[in-house]
């Protein structure tokens, strides 16, 4: 997991817990339980610890299931191979906002429509608008749209996208080609 998918967005205060953070802290529970049980430690310690381990776990599942019911479900059908870009449409729109995991999880399939990746374009969450600017599925017109977006350079990654049109492509290559350039000093 990448730093970045570590996105806390405020609101009014309080840390908005996302299924990537979640999901983030039910994988690392899960690691610290294999190597409690690889652990030489005695029975009595080792039953306590795994017993508060898999609540822990547990009450991360719970609080996915919330986020999205059937959580694990719709992220093991959004990573079969041949998942049908229809599926990856309804699940994208019934989606809530806050299921970061499962909507850049879909922002990354193959096989999903640049229907959805148009939609997906605007969403909060970073990772996801940087997967739809690089995605081979993405349209022109979102490219150009993702271009212009000030909050972060995504311009770069629609420079490399083979759906970007190709004034687009020049003039992004060319704004490269000038950051890329050192001031010169007399």
């Amino acid at each position: 997991m990448r730093r970045s998918d570590l996105v806390r967005l405020p609101r009014k205060g309080r840390v908005v817990r996302t299924s990537q953070i979640v999901f983030g802290e039910r994988q690392h529970l899960l690691r610290v339980l294999d190597s409690l049980e690889r652990t030489h430690i005695g029975p009595s310690r080792l039953g306590t610890e795994r017993r508060t381990l898999e609540e822990l776990i547990h009450a991360r599942t719970v609080e996915l299931n919330h986020i999205n019911l059937a959580w694990d479900q719709k992220v093991g059908m959004v990573l079969r191979a041949d998942s049908h870009s229809d599926l990856l449409e309804k699940l994208s729109r019934e989606a809530p906002k806050e299921d970061y995991y499962l909507l850049r999880l879909i922002s990354e399939h193959p096989r999903v429509s640049g229907k959805t990746l148009r939609r997906l374009a605007a969403h909060e969450y970073a990772a996801i608008r940087e997967n739809v600017a690089r995605h081979p599925n993405t349209d022109s017109k979102t490219l150009a749209k993702l271009a212009r977006d000030r909050s972060q350079p995504l311009w770069y990654l629609v420079a490399f996208n083979p759906n970007t049109d190709s004034s687009l492509r020049r003039k992004l290559q060319e704004r490269m080609r000038k950051l890329g350039e050192a001031p010169r000093s007399k």
